[in-house]
Formats: structure tokens, C-alpha cells, sequence
């Protein structure tokens, strides 16, 4: 049987991998780590979690949690995994990084399909079909291969990455769990005699940590970011002249938060809204949350703190934080530039290029954002590479899906105005025949709707390979 071609090993990579693999093809993945790293890579896992350690929410109500729903019905190989290595995190499903990781590269490596070859990708491989999932640092040499393939439509956007801090260099006596409107489970102080060992002894306590700040603390620090010397960006991350900076709205760095206003943080990631401080039996005037991003509880990071800081200036800054001036950084936020086509362009809504048949895109390199829009776009190129190796016409699922709806989105949007895009309920067609006014019904009902369409469409594509 023909081999199929995946370059890239991150999450839309081994998704489509394996979507290929399980259905009975043979796949060659090539993933350049460890023979050549990126900036924001620290090992040789694929799938490796270079951002935060959360895949949002599982809600069904949430277009995100029914996303998560639709590709474990289509087969998924990593949310069984994220499952098994789940932390606590409220409404979210966040992992420990580190055996999540390990875990998602036994299971590629091993798998009979597959072969995992370690080395960089320079040139366009002949063979067909070629699914490229090179992710949002793309190496320079591919990046014009790329360019020349989509007539230069190329863009970039700039992608930042909050800091890991070590839980017992925090001062528990200093913080209290909660999750905002009491969502997770209880709300309990962390003071007094608590230590780090509290992170896994409490576990059935609510799942953030919150450092409370009053209002003079919170404007010192305001201050102290507005004014912190930024870390300069790598020559392959420069903007071109005629460019802007262009961040991609839910990672913008705090520091570019902070400059928009004094009360921006306050209607974004520092918000109390929902959280009493159990010190004070009041409401803090502005939280910095943290999260568990390993089992034992030893390891949190800074939720919405995605930062381009100097590393110096964030252990200054950050260390004005009640509860962390003594916090101990084992991974610095970092910030870097992130490649993806101009879709509407270039696509089609089954992610091939349109003038390159048998050349498919998966992942960020499409205009998505997201671990998990990424993964489910690598899902989509692995079914569609498939079934162009068999002769089968291309397979998307429903518009009123959420998955179906991103890959209509990477299609339809304005090209004069394409930006990244998570999964959102904005992207769905509306109920045909109801007035439902009540948000969270309304919700529901999609939900019920889009994993009956994609239980069908599961069904339809797994009976053609019959």
C-alpha cells in the first residue's frame, strides 16, 4: 500500500497520523526534534505543550467541551490521553505536560502504521498525498516553499507563553483555591500551617490558586509592567517592514494589556469577579490565578499571563504578586512568531490546497488556533489525505458541528481580514425553526444538534473505507 506523508509532530501531526494509521495506511511522520530545536521546544516529545497546559472547557454548553466530544467520536488519539492525565482545573480539561506528552509518542511510535522519522524536512517531499503540519515556527526553508505554493499569501501573527512557577517556592499562607462563581468544587483558604504538600492533599478542594491584590498593589504593579523592558524578538520572528506586529487577541502579552489602560486587567485575566477571599470575606480588587500543571501539584502557571518581559524584569515584576515573592520560575514566558496561510485563499474546507491536489495543511499553519482546533484540522487533512489515496471524494462534517464550522470558517472568512480562530458557538448556524432565548438552552440545543450530525458523518466515513 502507498505511504502516506505527515511533516510535523506536533498536535494537528499526530492526529492526522493516526487518523490515517487506524484506518489501515501506512504513515511516514517526520518531526526534526531533538536533531533540531525551536525556540519554545524543550524536548523531543511529539506533541509537546509549548503554551498553557489547559485545553479550556468540557462543558457541552461550551463550543470548546463539544469540540473535544466530536473528535473523540471521530477517533481521537490524544483527549483519551489528556483524560487519563488530567489536573485539576474547574470546567477545563488541563494535563500534566510532561506525561501527556510522553504518553501521545509511545502511542505514534508504536503504532504498527507508523514510522517516525527524526529529521528536519528542508524541501516539499514528492510523494502524495502530503500533509504538512509544521506548526506555528515552520522552518525558514519550508516557510518558502510554503510561500510559493500559496502565491506569498503567507501571514504571521505573534503567540506568547505564560511562566511556570515551582509551588513550594509560593507563599500558601498568602493564597486561597477558588474557581470564579464558586465553579470546580469548594472554596478554601491555603494559609496557616499549609504547604506546597497542600497542592495534592486538597485536591478535592476547588482547582485554582488566587493571589490577592488590594488596590494600591495592583497599581504598583500596573505600573511596574507598563514601564518593563521587553525581551527583543529573533531575527526569524522580525516582522517584515511593510508588517505590524499582530497578536492574536487571547494570547496577547500582559504587558501589551497593561498599556491599553489601568482597568484592562481587571475586565481580563486579574478579574474577581466570583471570588471571595475567605481572609477578608470579601471580594479582592484584582486576582492573579494560578494553575495546577502537573499531578503532584508542584509545578503552577499563570493563567492569561502570557508575557514578552525580559526574563529578569518578569522575576522582579512577577514577584510583586502577593504569595510569589519568593516564587521560583521554572519556565519563563517567552513570546514567538507563529506562520499560517491566508486559507480563504488558498484551502478548501477538507484542508487541500486548492491548485496543489494531494497537498493538504493541517493545524495552526491553517488559520486555526488552539490545541485542540489544531488537532481537529490535522484530523480532518488525515481523513481527506486518505481517502485521496483511495479515490474517495473529500469528507467534511456539517456546518452545524463546531469542527464542520472551522473548517467552513478557514474557507468563507473575509481574506482581506482573515485572523486566527478558536472554536466558538459564533461560528454555528443558528437553530432552524426555535426562538430560544435562554443563552445556555440555546447552547444545549446545538450541542445536541452538532453530535448527532457528527455521530453521522463518523458513521458515513468509516463505512466508505468498507
Amino acid at each position: 500500500m502507498e505511504t502516506i506523508t505527515v511533516v510535523g509532530g506536533g498536535f494537528a501531526g499526530v492526529e492526522a497520523a493516526w487518523a490515517c494509521a487506524q484506518r489501515g495506511a501506512k504513515v511516514h511522520l517526520y518531526e526534526m526534534r531533538p536533531k533540531r530545536q525551536t525556540p519554545v521546544h524543550r524536548t523531543a516529545n511529539l506533541a509537546e505543550l509549548v503554551c498553557s497546559n489547559s485545553f479550556k472547557s468540557t462543558l457541552l454548553t461550551n463550543a470548546s467541551g463539544v469540540l473535544k466530544e466530536e473528535m473523540r467520536r471521530l477517533g481521537s488519539l490524544i483527549l483519551p490521553i489528556a483524560q487519563r492525565h488530567a489536573v485539576p482545573a474547574g470546567e477545563a480539561l488541563a494535563v500534566d505536560r510532561e506525561r501527556f506528552a510522553c504518553d501521545v509518542t509511545a502511542a505514534i511510535e508504536s503504532h504498527p502504521n507508523i514510522t517516525v522519522i527524526r529529521e528536519e524536512v528542508t524541501q516539499l517531499p514528492e510523494a502524495r498525498p502530503l500533509i504538512l503540519a509544521t506548526g506555528p515556527l515552520t522552518s525558514d526553508a519550508l516557510a518558502q516553499e510554503l510561500k510559493q505554493l500559496t502565491d506569498n499569501t503567507a501571514l504571521s501573527f505573534y503567540d506568547a507563553v505564560a511562566p511556570t512557577v515551582l509551588g513550594e517556592s509560593l507563599d500558601w499562607s498568602r493564597l486561597f483555591r477558588a474557581s470564579r462563581r464558586g465553579r470546580g468544587a469548594r472554596q478554601e483558604g491555603v494559609g496557616g500551617e499549609a504547604t506546597a504538600e497542600c497542592a495534592t492533599e486538597t485536591a478535592i478542594s476547588a482547582d485554582y490558586l488566587n493571589c490577592p491584590l488590594t488596590k494600591e498593589e495592583y497599581m504598583a504593579f500596573w505600573e511596574a509592567l507598563c514601564h518593563a523592558e521587553l525581551a527583543p524578538l529573533h531575527d526569524f520572528e522580525q516582522a517584515e517592514p511593510a508588517q505590524k506586529m499582530v497578536f492574536f487577541e487571547m494570547c496577547v502579552p500582559i504587558e501589551e494589556l497593561a498599556r491599553r489602560g489601568p482597568r484592562t486587567l481587571l475586565y481580563g485575566p486579574m478579574k474577581p469577579i466570583g471570588l471571595i477571599d475567605p481572609r477578608t470575606g470579601k471580594r479582592p480588587y484584582a486576582v492573579v490565578q494560578l494553575r495546577q500543571e502537573n499531578r503532584e501539584g508542584t509545578l503552577w502557571g499563570m493563567v492569561g499571563f502570557q508575557t514578552r518581559l525580559k526574563w529578569g524584569e518578569q522575576k522582579r515584576i512577577f514577584r510583586m504578586i502577593p504569595g510569589l515573592e519568593n516564587a521560583e520560575f521554572v519556565r519563563y514566558g517567552v513570546m514567538h512568531r507563529n506562520t499560517y496561510v491566508n486559507a480563504p485563499l488558498v484551502l478548501t474546507a477538507h484542508a487541500e490546497l486548492r491548485k496543489h491536489p494531494g497537498i493538504f495543511l493541517a493545524g495552526q499553519i491553517t488559520g486555526v488556533e488552539g490545541y485542540l482546533e489544531s488537532a481537529a484540522i490535522g484530523m480532518i487533512a488525515g481523513i481527506n489525505a486518505l481517502r485521496w489515496l483511495k479515490g474517495l471524494p473529500p469528507a467534511v462534517p456539517p456546518k452545524i458541528t463546531v469542527l464542520g464550522a472551522l473548517c467552513h470558517y478557514l474557507v468563507e472568512a473575509d481574506p482581506k481580514h482573515f485572523a486566527p480562530m478558536n472554536a466558538n458557538w459564533g461560528l454555528v448556524p443558528e437553530l432552524q425553526g426555535l426562538t430560544v432565548r435562554d443563552k445556555r438552552e440555546k447552547a444545549r440545543l446545538k450541542a445536541e444538534r452538532a453530535l448527532e450530525a457528527i455521530s453521522a458523518f463518523a458513521q458515513q466515513i468509516e463505512a466508505d473505507w468498507k
